[in-house]
């Protein structure tokens, strides 16, 4: 299985596939991998492009780290995989934390390799509430996801799954097979890594991340999003980007990569392909 290793000795694994075309990087959500991305990959893929989607450090076939679950080294590991590649002129996907994750990568690494950002349902600008950061969501939101991972995270997978993340608890109509894919992705992550990644997600200030994006960027957001709220997020996002468009779905929840599938595929390949 192809892998990168980063200074630290971490192993990132991840997917290459296609092989003509502008590349395209896909970023994961917490606590997934590059599974997540698998439709859009073969989507992308198939029309032409070169599509890389690794698992984060501490989920998926990666490296199981004690240390480093946070956004500077997220960051710093794609980095380590766009430069180990030498993959230039590309375009850069991040759904959820993986929205985050990329950010910081401008941020930290900046635009040289990077032809457009793509944020879906991201984490960004910021997600805690704070004194300087007053639209926030609590601090108690988050210390319940870690109660639950704490107390019993395959039961807290489960109850994602079948309730906010798809909005199932909306529909009703999300198949068991895209609920089951998320509890055993969830289940591939390592019990501190997923843990020590909802700080990543919720207490990272990403403002400044995203001022510092010079190329295009497209946020997409679903405003039924009850994971990652629109009016904390998505609508938040565009106005601190240089050059930002924003799209939002109407009536879309959180785990938009499948439950507005082919709408999100035909929204990339258009942006990529502008």
């Amino acid at each position: 299985m192809p892998y990168v290793t980063t200074e630290d000795g971490t192993q990132i694994f991840y997917k290459d596939w296609g092989s003509a075309g502008s590349p395209v990087v896909l970023s994961h959500g917490w606590p997934l991998n590059s599974d997540a991305w698998e439709a859009a990959a073969l989507f992308l893929a198939k029309h032409g492009h070169r599509v890389i989607a690794h698992d984060r450090r501490g989920h998926g076939k990666s490296s199981q780290t004690w240390d480093g679950n946070e956004m500077d080294t997220y960051a710093d590991d794609l980095a380590c995989l766009i430069d180990t590649l030498d993959l230039r002129d590309l375009t850069l996907v991040g759904h959820s934390t993986g929205g985050g994750e990329v950010v910081r990568y401008v941020g930290r690494h900046g635009s040289s390799r990077v032809k457009s950002v793509v944020l879906v349902s991201a984490v960004t600008p910021f997600m805690l509430r704070t004194a300087g950061n007053p639209a926030g969501a609590p601090i108690d939101v988050f210390d319940g996801i870690r109660a639950g991972e704490e107390q019993n995270r395959s039961q807290l997978y489960r109850s994602l799954a079948d309730g906010p993340f798809f909005g199932n608890n909306r529909t009703g109509d999300i198949p068991q097979g895209t609920r089951d894919a998320f509890w055993l992705q969830g289940l591939a992550s390592g019990a501190r890594n997923a843990y020590e990644c909802i700080a990543a997600f919720s207490a990272t200030d990403f403002r400044s991340d995203l001022a510092a994006i010079d190329v295009p960027a497209l946020v997409i957001h679903g405003d039924d999003d009850q994971i990652v709220p629109f009016e904390i997020s998505g609508k938040l996002s565009p106005p601190l980007l240089p050059n930002g468009t924003l799209i939002v779905y109407e009536g879309g929840a959180h785990g938009l990569p499948d439950t507005a599938r082919e709408r999100l595929h035909a929204d990339l390949l258009a942006f990529i392909d502008a």
